[in-house]
């Protein structure tokens, strides 16, 4: 469902042609800041969830420095779970981010509050802290964990 969100922030704001909408009658005056409220929603929510992926990710980063693996998989798997979940949806936003980045010269717009405006700036610094962590994972341990644990493995 989180990766779908996700996926869908590319699409709309990387695909969506650019429309400008100049109201005709009261009724349309309505209609479009209607369409304007539930778009701000939306974002807010993309921005909230965004944020949150980038949180699970610095954690996981900070426990694959220190530890040589990755988050454990929890109960059900769900640790895991939602571990690789924010993984991809760092790789959407950021995907979209440079999809509206090439399309328009801005990145993301920035939302109510500044969510996907934080969002879009943490997903770059995880996966920035990512490519360090990766770097350092192979100085220190000679190795990647598998994305998930191996019988016997060394994060098993």
């Amino acid at each position: 469902m989180l990766l779908r969100l996700f996926c869908v922030i590319g699409f709309v704001y990387g695909f969506a042609p650019i429309v400008n909408r100049l109201p005709s009658s009261p009724n349309r005056i309505i209609a479009v800041r209607a369409s304007e409220n539930e778009e701000s929603t939306e974002l807010a929510i993309y921005g909230g969830l965004g944020s949150a992926a980038s949180l699970v990710v610095f954690i996981s980063e900070f426990k694959l420095k220190t530890t040589g693996c990755g988050l454990p998989a929890g109960p059900g798997g769900l640790y895991g779970a939602v571990e690789g979940i924010s993984y991809l949806a760092i790789v959407g936003i950021i995907g979209a981010s440079i999809t509206t980045k090439i399309k328009t010269g801005k990145g993301l717009p920035p939302g109510p509050f500044g969510l996907l405006g934080a969002a879009e700036g943490l997903a770059y610094l995880a996966a920035l802290t990512g490519i360090i962590v990766l770097f350092l994972q192979i100085q220190e341990y000679g190795y990647i964990p598998n994305a998930v644990p191996v019988e016997g493995g060394v994060c098993s």
